[in-house]
């Protein structure tokens, strides 16, 4: 059950941050003759910085969290049934990597926003 809580609030704090970032990344409509040319006031960089930040800590405790599972069942696979270690670590190998290719574009995204400041 508090598993369960702690998913529903983690999804709940990725949405809120998704909509945070689309609404940063709306451009508004530049007159031809006016160029605008002004920076981000303070709070709004303080607010991408604490958002990248915590997406990047979000997902890799939940990629720590999808890969401790996964290693966890698949040693728990080996140790009934050694004799399938060779048919389980190839699976479980790929999806290690399936686990971490979401933190790595989780931290593409967060320097996205960092360096679009």
């Amino acid at each position: 059950m508090m598993l369960k809580k702690i998913a529903f609030f983690i999804l709940v704090v990725t949405f809120a941050l998704g909509v945070v970032g689309v609404a940063l990344a709306a451009e508004e409509e530049v007159k031809e003759e006016v160029v605008v040319t002004e920076e981000l006031p303070a709070n709004v960089k303080a607010a991408i910085a604490f958002g990248a930040g915590l997406g990047i800590a979000i997902a890799a405790f939940g990629g720590a969290l999808g890969q401790g599972f996964g290693i966890a069942s698949a040693l728990n696979g080996i140790a009934r049934n050694p004799a399938a270690s060779g048919k389980i670590i190839t699976p479980m190998i790929i999806g290690l990597a399936m686990i971490e290719s979401l933190v790595i574009y989780s931290l593409l995204v967060s320097l996205l926003l960092v360096f679009k400041l």
